[in-house]
């Protein structure tokens, strides 16, 4: 056994490093029952497997143990071991035979309970604390001492060549405390290491109204116990006697393995009696039933016992014998390596990030407008747009350039978003493109309204429904100011709030490069579109087609099949899992963040990289109306989340004042210092469907709400939230702050409005009662009179951020959806971003707002940004009555659609205005 120590070892760290690489990355934490039941017969499987090649023969089995040798005095006396064999007939079975049976049973129903204990915290891992997992160590020491150490008589030897330090040494060795001590230093260390190598606390809800707040750390302490019970069993399963003696390994063994298989059958019972009753099972289910039977997988199960038995001897083994010199020399190195990262951390700063971020967003913002701008007359606009996207301008560029600077357009060169939206569809045909479009739009069922402009002129296709007429209707509105100037088409517009298509990353990359080559050629472009167009799109029919195109995905999970469909295959999202809820993805928020704040708007809305996010919105969580495609089906929607490849257009909400900035003597917009230091923000919980299996926890909306007022409950679960304090006179270091003390001094007003919408089951008495006081609505110009305005996505974009934008009071902005200004405003200089996990939410509130109130006991004061923030809401309203207003829009659209109309013309690539021909 000696020799199998070192490759065991190795094996175990080697297999631990391995599981901890591939946990994220494994649908294990999605489904812990049924990787309960995977791993237990698989290790079942490989446990009698390696039994095969144990010593079966007892005898061989025990050779390498060592014997005491009988004392002199008992020569002559009786002895067990002299002793005539018993006859068959009269053998009395002790109980150590039961002793072993009842330990098995209790073996299997310890993993059983311990796996349901397990599953319960891994889907409420929000309301998880501190692991005391590694008590178990010096919990097994105790065990150890009491039951055996205390109980032998140290070994005295006199050696006159031992020096003191070989006397001490042996002392350390033979003393019955040693390895309580060592496992009670280890215990402490882990304890340490762990508490302070925590991340932040996630905003997952942890409902203080629900069990899961006390069940869940119940279950986390219950569980040290069981997995002491289970190792004491195994331990005692591997070293029993059985009734006539000693067992050989390869039946020790067998037997762990028997309490393995046992253990995932009664799981597989459990599992199987649950399907049974929770309805019809369908082809998933079987599969998954008939998967766990079948599989034998490669999962490997060492446990090999290395003790040996050295008694009698002289003198004592010194204690580092048997370690090699490497294993030293690494923890050394390890050692000094973190002791001199430690030494060179520093937690302090001597400026705020904030500041830094707004020094950096003018600079962004200058260049911006400089570029944008650039060109002053048509030829000029004309050779930027080829410079810029490397071909012509489409037919009619003329008509918008003079529609443009007739309205005051600022913006006239910087159109990349409708190039980014476009550019894919170069590599679909203008046939294929028509033919799409009229499967949308001839279902009413894909939600797809269809506009179709015939000699100038936009009308309404057949097949809207009623209740989202309006919308359609001011979007004709719109193209109606510009419409002679478009080429005859149809167009499908998105009527839900959620984003339709989302093309898998290795096809649309493709599509992207080969649309990339599309240059500019020889031949002198063709400055019309082509006339037969009219013919070629089919007319919708009044009555309906039946035909569906689109996957019906509204109420299910969507980050996997479609959120995050779009990013490169070796990408986070595509590869990893974020399974811990309760804890901050550090990973995720460090491209975009700077210390708890949001750096960067456009890299918090790539995906790619955050896995955790399939947890933190509504539109991934479970959508209310969710119907895509993987396939590129142009549809125009209002916003869209990265990955998704609709195409944006102005909305008909802003264009139509659904809501406005119109101030009145009753609810007047007064100067910045006479408004209400308060963030404000009022709203439903209409951002997705929670349908009784507590989506709600994890949904923007619902956890801005529970952080700034779920204190107000008897039982806080709140976590501390991050906040820049002074140090010393001139720098500032990061606290840990609870949120109570944070809502003693800082004022919000963030509610849900009048009773739970999108709801169904358990989740709407759940949500009334943990975001309790509901309160009514308020007018919506009631909003100027608050300093600060916070805006959140809601199933879509939020149609609120416009007016807030126009206002004096400043917007804080959260959110995963983009639409067709992003590239417009600039974070930091028109608005305050904030990360859609919160994270930083009253650590930014403290900056401009201020704080002078007690904390933790310790007065603190921090010193208000007033002025800063009165400076980016007033540069936020003038910028937006140049570029946002609704002319911006209709020029935007007008622009749009002249390159939409190229696009679906079957001569397209010899379209385009050059100066010349003009």
């Amino acid at each position: 056994m000696e020799s199998t120590k070192w490759p065991a070892i190795s094996g175990l760290v080697i297999g631990t490093v391995l599981l901890c690489r591939s946990a994220p990355t494994s649908f294990a934490f999605d489904k812990p029952t049924h990787t309960s039941i995977a791993v237990l017969a698989s290790s079942a499987a490989a446990t009698f497997l390696l039994s095969r090649f144990l010593p079966q023969d007892i005898a061989t089995s025990h050779q390498g143990r060592q014997y005491d040798a009988v004392p002199l005095e008992d020569v002559g006396q009786p002895h067990g071991s002299r002793e005539p064999s018993p006859v068959r007939e009269d053998v009395r079975y002790p109980s150590s035979l039961r002793k072993l049976r009842i330990l098995f049973l209790v073996l299997v129903a310890a993993i059983c309970i311990r796996l349901e204990t397990l599953r319960e915290i891994l889907e409420n891992t929000q309301c998880a604390g501190l692991s005391w997992e590694s008590l178990i160590p010096l919990i097994l020491a105790i065990w150890d001492y009491w039951t055996v150490q205390r109980h032998r008589k140290q070994a005295e030897a006199e050696d006159w060549d031992h020096s003191v330090y070989d006397d001490l040494e042996g002392n350390a060795v033979a003393s019955p405390y040693r390895f309580l001590v060592a496992a009670g230093i280890v215990s402490l260390s882990s304890l340490l290491a762990l508490s302070n190598t925590h991340s932040i606390e996630s905003t997952y809800i942890c409902a203080s109204t629900l069990h899961h707040t006390w069940l869940v750390p119940a279950f986390q302490h219950a569980g040290i116990l069981i997995d002491v019970s289970i190792l004491y069993c195994v331990s005692q399963l591997l070293h029993q006697q059985q009734g006539r003696g000693h067992r050989s390994v390869a039946l020790q063994f067998i037997s762990i393995g028997w309490a393995l298989l046992f253990s995932a059958i009664a799981l597989f019972g459990v599992l199987s009696f649950y399907y049974l009753t929770a309805g019809p099972p369908d082809k998933k289910r079987l599969l998954a039933m008939s998967s766990f039977l079948a599989i034998i997988g490669f999962a490997t199960y060492f446990y090999i016992e290395t003790a040996s038995y050295q008694t009698g001897q002289t003198h004592l083994t010194p204690a580092f014998r048997g370690v090699s010199s490497w294993f030293y020399i690494m923890l050394l190195g390890l050692f000094i390596f973190r002791t001199s990262m430690w030494a060179s951390h520093n937690s302090t700063v001597t400026y705020h990030p904030i500041d830094l971020l707004i020094y950096d967003a003018a600079r962004h913002h200058s260049a911006y407008v400089n570029q944008t701008s650039a060109s002053t007359t048509l030829n000029e606009a004309v050779a930027n747009y080829k410079e810029r996207y490397n071909r012509y301008p489409p037919p009619g560029f003329e008509h918008w350039y003079e529609y443009a600077t007739a309205r005051n357009s600022v913006v006239i060169d910087d159109f990349d978003s409708i190039h980014r939206d476009l550019l894919p569809f170069n590599a679909v045909s203008p046939e294929t493109i028509r033919e799409r479009t009229f499967k949308l739009t001839s279902n009413p069922w894909h939600d797809a309204a269809g506009v179709s402009i015939r000699n100038g002129k936009a009308d309404v296709s057949p097949n809207v429904v009623a209740t989202h007429r309006w919308m359609i209707d001011g979007l004709v509105e719109m193209i109606s100011k510009f419409s002679e100037h478009l080429p005859d088409m149809d167009l499908a517009f998105n009527l839900n709030d959620e984003c339709r298509v989302a093309v898998p990353y290795e096809q649309i990359e493709p599509m992207r490069r080969s649309s990339r080559g599309i240059g500019i050629s020889d031949d002198v472009p063709r400055n019309e579109f082509s006339t037969e167009r009219g013919e070629q799109w089919k007319t919708v029919p009044e009555e309906a087609n039946d035909e569906r195109v689109l996957k019906e995905m509204s109420w299910q999970r969507t980050f996997y099949d479609f959120g995050s469909i779009g990013c490169p295959p070796r990408s986070p999202a595509r590869k990893t899992r974020a399974w811990n809820l309760g804890r901050l993805c550090t990973s995720c928020v460090f491209p975009q963040s700077l210390g708890a704040f949001l750096g960067n708007w456009s890299t918090a809305a790539d995906i790619c990289h955050q896995p955790d996010l399939a947890n933190l919105h509504g539109i991934y969580l479970s959508p209310a109306a969710f119907k895509a495609s993987h396939e590129l089906y142009p549809i125009f929607s209002q916003s869209k989340t990265h990955g998704f490849n609709d195409i944006l257009y102005p909305s008909a909400w802003n264009y139509l004042d659904k809501a406005r900035y119109e101030p009145t003597p009753e609810h007047p917009d007064p100067a910045w210092y006479e408004t209400n230091n308060t963030l404000f923000w009022r709203g439903a919980t209409s951002e997705g469907v929670s349908q009784g299996f507590g989506q709600w926890r994890g949904m923007a909306r619902q956890r801005f709400v529970h952080m700034a007022n779920e204190p107000l409950n008897e039982s806080s679960t709140a976590p501390p939230q991050p906040l820049l304090v002074p140090k010393s006179e001139h720098r500032l270091a990061y606290a840990k702050v609870p949120t109570k003390d944070l809502m003693t001094v800082l004022s919000t007003d963030i509610h849900i409005v009048d009773t739970i919408a999108r709801c169904d089951g358990r989740d709407c008495p759940q949500q009334a009662a943990e975001f309790s006081p509901l309160v009514p609505p308020t007018d919506f110009q009631d909003h100027w009179r608050y300093r600060y305005l916070l805006d959140l996505d809601g199933a879509g974009f939020s149609g609120r951020f416009l007016p807030f934008l126009a206002s004096h009071s400043l917007p804080f902005k959260a959110g995963i959806f983009r639409e067709w200004w992003d590239d417009r405003v600039t974070p930091w200089e028109h608005f305050v971003p904030l990360d859609i996990r919160g994270q930083g939410f009253w650590a930014t509130l403290a900056y401009f707002a201020g704080i002078k109130g007690e904390i933790r006991g310790r007065f603190v004061e921090v010193e208000g940004h007033d002025v800063a923030g009165e400076r980016i809401a007033e540069r936020g309203r003038e910028w937006a009555g140049k570029v946002l207003r609704k002319e911006d829009m209709e020029i935007y659209f007008f622009r749009l659609l002249l390159e939409w109309g190229r696009l679906t013309d079957d001569a397209r690539d010899s379209l385009g205005m050059d100066v010349e021909a003009v």
